[in-house]
């Protein structure tokens, strides 16, 4: 039976009912949540620090390098941004290191809605997906049909992923269906075009039963990825806050058979960072998570790192400053 769901069902059918039913109302959606058993923060600290000092050797770190570089969402999101640092941007996701061909590219860019047709025109004809933050990013404090203008916006100017965010005051009002809602409408936006994002802004959330909650309100409408944080914040990504996330997407799975990716952003900034979380990806869910369709990394400066680590494993040596481009 998964860790994180009252156990009420005594089969695979009788959970199934109760995640359902579970959503029927506002008074039943507070009491399956409020009914999630309690997070052990002093646990929870512990493990996700004990597998953060795991040693990867040599030819496990090229391939860490590798794999963390293929999962990043290259991100700029900036008031300041302009078409010419996108198309940078994009080129650079594109074609991280063009002194090494065999370097992997990114999973995708994310940038503002307005940006997303100079990122789509750089990347045509490669893999690199367009994110596209919405839903009045990164506070949240609009009106539903605006929210969805945005992220029909986004999706017509050809964005293949939507990271929205979540409605936090509605959340910690204990309004919790408005926010279940919330990501269904804009889930529905999305349709098949879009593969949808759930920000949490797990640093404004204050506890780790709340990043619980949220979790399982994100991928009981839909999410297709839930993600820590906007990076506009005091406190983003954390080795905890992003192995609570991978605990209900394992077993959240594990009742339902859907599989819901994780992305943490915003702090992760070296590549001991980027290894420490992807330690926390196999030793939590496995080598399925192992993949940029189910982890992210959303990040700005994490690449120029990983560039840099990866050319001293090929070379022996670290380059000079102007061996990666300052972003």
């Amino acid at each position: 039976m998964p860790t994180t769901v009252p156990a009420h069902g005594n089969d695979a059918a009788g959970r199934l009912k109760e995640l359902a039913d579970a959503t029927a109302s506002d008074s039943a959606l507070r009491r399956f949540l409020h009914g999630l058993p309690g997070v052990d923060a002093v646990g929870l600290e512990a493990r996700a620090a004990s597998l953060g000092t795991r040693s990867i050797k040599t030819t496990a770190k090229a391939y860490a390098i590798d794999l963390a570089i293929s999962m990043i969402d290259l991100t700029t999101l900036e008031g300041a941004d302009t078409p010419g640092k996108v198309r940078a941007l994009a080129a650079k996701a594109a074609n991280p290191d063009p002194t090494d061909r065999t370097t992997p590219r990114t999973a995708a860019v994310c940038v503002y809605p307005d940006m997303v047709a100079t990122a789509k025109a750089v990347l045509a004809g490669t893999d690199v997906k367009v994110a596209s933050v919405a839903t009045a990013f990164p506070a949240g404090r609009a009106a539903l049909p605006v929210k969805l203008a945005d992220t029909r916006d986004a999706i017509e100017a050809g964005a293949d992923e939507i990271d929205m965010v979540i409605d936090r005051g509605a959340f910690l009002a204990g309004r919790y269906m408005d926010v279940l809602e919330e990501i269904r409408a804009v889930k529905a936006e999305c349709g098949d075009k879009a593969r949808l994002k759930v920000i949490f802004e797990t640093g404004e959330l204050s506890t780790y039963d709340n990043i619980r909650r949220a979790s399982w309100i994100g991928m009981l409408a839909g999410a297709d990825f839930i993600k820590t944080s906007t990076g506009k914040v005091a406190v983003n990504a954390t080795p905890a806050n992003t192995l609570l996330m991978l605990e209900a997407v394992r077993d959240f799975r594990a009742l339902t058979g859907v599989q819901v990716g994780v992305k943490p952003a915003g702090g992760i900034r070296t590549t001991k960072d980027a290894i420490k979380f992807l330690v926390l990806v196999n030793e939590t869910v496995g080598e399925d998570w192992l993949d940029n369709t189910w982890f992210r990394f959303g990040a700005s400066s994490l690449l120029n790192d990983l560039l840099m680590q990866r050319q001293k494993l090929s070379t022996g040596r670290y380059s000079g400053p102007d061996y990666v481009t300052v972003d």
